[in-house]
């Protein structure tokens, strides 16, 4: 156990890079120092005590987290640092050389960051305590994630509670280095993951999100294995625990993170279908390519004729659905066909949203081995090409909504002082508050008649509000500085 230091820790700053899986283990950190009293805020203020959580998706990824260590101990000089995460895990000296006082915990560790910050704080080692709110690391197949890699100033989120219920992942496509990072797939008890939604909801939190690695495999705590990380029995489906979280709590809304295409199945699709209005219509569901080649190049476990199957039986299923995906370009071989064939792929495929990333080489990984390496110019031109091609996706879809009424989680207010949250399907929609009622409307959801689309961001609408449902249970702990 780490001694508890001289200076009494009373405030903590959190630098959160990368995925929501990232974010949900963030959340349980700071759930636990508002427990014992200490004053969260973000990375950008001072504070006694700094969490840093790392990202290696790409080359870049890992730069920014060297950097946010770097600002930690440049704006927190007499801090205690603890650095985890996918960075660290498979690049710990360079940590240790950024900074030589910060205390790395690798995501093998990670269930110990918890009863680390409790040493760090000094409250008493007791045996076996419940501290699930941040899960040990947990299996996952996707690779890539779905937000891409953000700047870490915005930690933790006060809304919409991220759930972590599975890590880890032995797909090992060919451009990834998240195995190596996360290790293989394993997957919380249920009875952990109803643990967790209770307290979030205790907190005031209105919507949940399911976040995992790759959460399509999502076993319940065991499963029989097959080739590659394929289940052929296990304890629970990512269906059934969405079921019972449906069945067993009073969870308003509810949505999963990215998961692959070939794990949504008729169960979960039927499960989504019934839960309805609860379960939330928007869907994201990795492609990384359109071409044919690219995609068995990368290891991926379907064709772009399997991925068009499964968005239109998703579509069937639930009517109104937004689909987003995310894509990567430059990968080794993909010349100037094969570009125009994903490119012409994605466009038939009439998506809501789109991230972009560009191919990074990982070391490591089978992809820094093939020939047919593609020039930087050239990602950077596609990369432009194709975040055009996601901006008039996410344009079109939310116009779509100018006459209808949408149901939307208020998040923070606007400089103009409208409100503004996320729709149902993941639209962005703003409203200015009732004139008679201008209280904060943070974690209010709202019935927003939608009237036009908002000239300052053509991807969000600007609607009035024609019913309000408050909170029921204030959200706990004071909001994060920004």
């Amino acid at each position: 156990m780490t001694e508890a230091p001289v200076r009494p820790i009373r405030t903590a700053a959190i630098t959160n890079l990368g995925c929501k899986v990232n974010q949900s283990e963030m959340e349980g950190a700071a759930r636990r120092l508002r427990e014992l009293g200490i004053h969260v805020t973000d990375g950008d203020h001072p504070a006694d005590l700094v969490l840093v959580n790392t990202c290696t998706v790409t080359a870049e990824a890992d730069a920014k987290s060297r950097h946010a260590v770097r600002r930690a101990r440049r704006t927190s000089p007499d801090a205690q640092v603890v650095v985890t995460g996918c960075s660290v895990q498979v690049g710990r000296e360079a940590f240790a050389a950024v900074d030589g006082a910060a205390r790395l915990v690798d995501n093998r560790s990670k269930d110990a960051l918890l009863a680390e910050i409790d040493a760090l704080i000094g409250v008493p080692l007791q045996g076996e305590t419940d501290r699930r709110a941040l899960a040990r690391a947990l299996p996952t197949l996707s690779g890539v994630d779905i937000e891409g890699i953000v700047d870490g100033r915005a930690s933790v989120e006060r809304t919409r509670a991220f759930v972590k219920v599975q890590d880890g992942c032995s797909f090992f496509c060919t451009y990834c280095i998240i195995p190596a990072a996360r290790g293989p797939e394993s997957s919380l008890a249920p009875e952990a993951v109803l643990a967790d939604v209770r307290r979030a909801l205790a907190a005031g939190h209105r919507e949940i999100v399911l976040t995992g690695i790759n959460i399509g495999t999502y076993d319940g705590g065991w499963s029989e294995r097959g080739f590659r990380g394929a289940h052929s029995r296990s304890v629970l489906t990512l269906a059934g625990i969405v079921r019972r979280i449906l069945e067993e709590t009073d969870t308003e809304r509810i949505r999963v993170s990215s998961i692959e295409p070939q794990h949504v199945d008729d169960d979960l699709l039927r499960v989504w279908a019934d839960g309805a209005p609860r379960t939330l219509p928007h869907l994201h569901l990795p492609l990384q390519s359109g071409d044919d080649g690219v995609l068995r190049r990368m290891g991926r476990r379907y064709r772009s004729g399997d991925y068009a199957t499964i968005v239109g039986r998703v579509r069937e299923a639930l009517p109104g659905v937004a689909v987003h995906a995310d894509a990567i370009v430059g990968f080794p071989t993909e010349d100037e066909a094969a570009w125009a064939r994903s490119l012409d792929f994605i466009r038939s495929l009439d998506l809501a949203g789109l991230h972009v990333f560009r191919y990074s080489a990982r070391p490591g990984t089978a992809a820094t081995r093939m020939t047919g390496q593609v020039d930087e110019p050239t990602k950077k031109r596609r990369a432009a090409k194709l975040l055009a091609v996601g901006a008039d996706a996410r344009a079109r879809w939310a116009a779509a909504h100018v006459g209808r009424t949408a149901s939307v989680l208020f998040e923070s207010v606007l400089p103009d002082g409208r409100w503004v949250g996320h729709a149902s399907d993941h639209t962005l929609v703003t409203a200015p508050p009732p004139p008679t009622d201008r209280h904060d409307l943070e974690n209010a959801i709202a019935a927003i008649a939608v009237e036009s689309v908002d000239p300052a961001a053509l991807d969000r609408v600007i609607g009035r509000i024609v019913d309000l449902s408050p909170p029921r249970t204030p959200l706990g702990g004071p909001a994060l500085a920004h």
